[in-house]
């Protein structure tokens, strides 16, 4: 047998007698905590809620959404780390608290050393959206008419260094046009204000937009994704506008614990949440909120957290963003 076949075999034998031997000890031996850094009834609620539910039927245990916004994420991530590192709470993060957060501002802590990645999530797919009064219908017409008319034309977001921030900064940047940025306290009053016409556009998770766009209240441009969203088929992407094939912008969420937690029960949570993102029902019950399901390795994640961060480190150095 090949060396490197015979070393991959070995490596899967291992990780799962490790699994065998921590479900045979009984992990979970209590109910786990799932701390959700934003409040209840958003889209990042809705999928750890979905995954807990998995996983409770699995560990024949319950899974507690712990609901702890506030400070960008950090009052939810400093709770992880201030409990015991047993496998019992875990962060249900995304991308604002793992990858923005650290590039924007010095935190209390590092999310690269004192986090153990677990897995991927899901990506969320962000939508450009603008009022119908905006006389556009492309990435291309808003570009060449922001263009003609340099800051003139006004976009929201839910905060300064924001996902939605961070991706129009993005746009801005690869298309050399210039909009002025009104940052809310929250969707709510974004989504208020781009609905009334008060601002002209905004990027948006899907759940958010989807029934604006269809009632004809929004109007949809593009997807930041790579790829076309199966949630908005007929809606193109950024990238396939000439000039900006490279341009991506997606939220993303993920789990993970704190960095002493045992490998033997990051392996089993990882594991388990892998299945249940495979399952057929949970991707349909994703899609509906626009989400596709991601399921990683902790090494995948903590590799896709690195290049998260460093991309997103880019753009706010070239768009001189200081919170």
């Amino acid at each position: 047998m090949h060396r490197s076949r015979s070393l991959r075999l070995g490596v899967a034998i291992g990780l799962l007698a490790g699994v065998a031997s921590i479900h045979a000890q009984g992990f979970p031996t209590r109910p786990l905590r799932f701390v959700v850094h934003f409040p209840p009834g958003g889209p990042t609620d809705f999928v750890g809620r979905a995954l807990g539910q998995k996983l409770s039927e699995a560990w024949k245990q319950p899974v507690v959404i712990e609901n702890r916004p506030g400070a960008g994420g950090v009052i939810g991530v400093e709770l992880v780390l201030r409990s015991p590192p047993d496998g019992h709470t875990l962060l249900f993060g995304t991308s604002g608290s793992l990858a923005l957060a650290p590039a924007l501002s010095k935190l209390p802590y590092d999310v690269f050393t004192d986090l153990a990645p677990i897995t991927l999530v899901v990506i969320n797919p962000q939508i450009l959206v603008v009022h119908p009064s905006l006389p556009v219908r492309t990435v291309p017409e808003l570009v060449k008419l922001a263009k003609s008319k340099p800051g003139q034309i006004n976009y929201a977001s839910v905060g300064p260094g924001s996902p939605n921030h961070m991706g129009m900064e993005l746009l801005k940047s690869m298309t050399a046009i210039d909009m002025v940025h009104i940052p809310y306290k929250g969707t709510t009053p974004a989504m208020t204000d781009v609905i009334s016409g008060q601002v002209s556009l905004l990027f948006n998770s899907m759940p958010s937009v989807l029934p604006h766009i269809k009632s004809g209240r929004l109007r949809a441009l593009a997807v930041g994704s790579a790829k076309r969203s199966p949630a908005a088929p007929d809606v193109p992407t950024v990238a396939e506008t000439p000039g900006l094939q490279g341009f991506q912008y997606t939220t993303w969420y993920a789990l993970l614990g704190p960095a002493a937690m045992p490998k033997d029960a990051i392996n089993l949570v990882n594991a388990e949440s892998v299945k249940a993102l495979s399952q057929p029902e949970m991707a349909d019950l994703l899609a509906s909120q626009g989400a596709e399901p991601a399921p990683s390795t902790p090494e995948g994640l903590a590799k896709f957290m690195r290049a998260e961060f460093e991309a997103w480190r880019k753009v706010i150095k070239t768009a001189n963003i200081k919170l």
